[in-house]
């Protein structure tokens, strides 16, 4: 598969519950009105979304290799793992494309162990606190980073 123009977007665990776990925090939409979000920005923008959620932390490192020379950019919301996953982290750090690390709260307004990302010194940036609108912000994101580097 050629890179040109695709951009995964990889959802990590528990995320398949939005819309039912705790709505006062992640908001009554679920992943798939998510992800439909997300694609239409990314077809707007002449891009191909393609999806993937587990809850298996081992799925998603296996998903970024999987990534590497198929994409052109990951989006990555990896949950709770995001705080913890150094593994996610290395999984990143040797994939060439764009990252952008994507959170529909804002962990650094929450508890404490959410201040520190694992993620971020391997993403080119992050969008958080913007409930669903994050999804669209982070594919405008990366069509801008990679308008830039080109």
């Amino acid at each position: 598969m050629s890179a040109d123009g695709v951009i995964l977007l990889l959802s990590g665990p528990n995320l398949n519950l939005l819309g039912e776990r705790e709505p006062e925090i992640y908001g009554t939409a679920t992943l798939e009105d998510h992800v439909a979000a997300a694609r239409g920005a990314a077809e707007g923008l002449g891009f191909t979304l393609e999806h993937s959620q587990s809850n298996h932390e081992g799925d998603l490192v296996e998903s970024v290799h999987a990534a590497r020379g198929a994409t052109v950019a990951i989006v990555i919301n990896a949950g709770a793992l995001t705080h913890t996953s150094w593994s996610l982290h290395d999984a990143l750090a040797a994939y060439n494309g764009v990252v952008v690390e994507l959170h529909l709260s804002n962990p650094a307004a929450r508890e404490s162990f959410r201040h520190t990302s694992t993620i971020a010194a391997v993403s080119d940036g992050c969008i958080a606190g913007f409930g669903g609108l994050g999804y669209p912000l982070a594919i405008e994101a990366v069509a801008r980073i990679l308008a830039a580097r080109s």
